[in-house]
């Protein structure tokens, strides 16, 4: 079902559904315009499972990239872990190397929160920019709550559920704990095409043009949530240039290692 053996190298992105990423087209149009014998396909499993498969009738694939929701699941599949995403507990790039006796050898690494960290620092004031609220709680939350620590600023998770200590569910919140968190990241689905007219349920009367309001989805390119935050006067984000710069880290990744 996903076999591709005419090129040399394959790569790819794992996660369900993906019939809104940007990634495939990005990578081969990069491998046709510098001459690269490898194709970027898209691997829709619908479970996790679904990734041996993936591995066994492919023998040329490189690396891959991991997508929602498996971010975390994909830790189970791996034989070695990059400190840096083991520290943060979510991989979103692997690297494929082949053993002498053809099995697959996978080395996860975390290129989200470096891509979220150097596209979000532009726009931050230290002064006002303080502390943020960040909707979701899967392995892209935990990529950007590892980049904001890094640049000193705390944060508090949001879910529907409340699954353990310091998070906090959509109805615990107020427009005071909106107003005191100057950074909100939506991390989750919500939004995401083509459920275009759902937006995370907060407070959005409460935001205002202090605050930064950043949204890890990239199409839409203004979701719902940025346009309520933007009638606030929010200064908003897509996650276009986070994808972007991600995919350019996974490359590195895929060549260097």
């Amino acid at each position: 079902m996903f076999t591709n053996s005419k090129y040399k190298q394959l790569y790819g992105l794992i996660g369900y559904p993906l019939g809104h990423s940007f990634s495939q087209d990005y990578f081969n149009e990069k491998f046709e315009a510098e001459r690269i014998d490898a194709r970027y396909i898209n691997f829709e499993i619908p479970t996790i499972e679904g990734l041996i498969n993936v591995l066994e009738q492919n023998p040329n694939l490189t690396g891959f990239n991991v997508t929602i929701p498996y971010k975390e699941q994909i830790f189970n599949y791996l034989d070695e872990v990059d400190p840096e995403a083991k520290a943060i507990g979510a991989v979103n790039v692997v690297k494929v190397k082949r053993l002498a006796n053809g099995k697959a050898h996978l080395t996860g690494y975390n290129s989200d929160y470096s891509a979220f960290g150097d596209t979000i620092a532009p726009i931050i004031n230290s002064s006002v920019h303080r502390s943020a609220l960040i909707l979701g709680t899967g392995g892209a939350s935990k990529a950007v709550a590892h980049a904001l620590q890094n640049i000193g600023i705390q944060s508090i998770k949001v879910s529907r559920n409340k699954k353990s200590e310091g998070i906090i569910t959509y109805d615990d919140l107020t427009p005071e704990i909106i107003s005191e968190h100057k950074i909100v990241v939506n991390t989750t689905p919500v939004g995401m095409y083509p459920n275009v007219d759902d937006c995370p349920p907060i407070p959005y009367e409460a935001l205002s043009s202090r605050h930064i309001c950043y949204d890890l989805l990239y199409n839409p390119d203004e979701t719902l949530f940025m346009r309520r935050a933007a009638a606030q006067g929010a200064v908003t984000k897509n996650g276009l240039e986070m994808l972007l710069l991600q995919a350019f880290m996974s490359w590195k990744i895929w060549c260097k290692y």
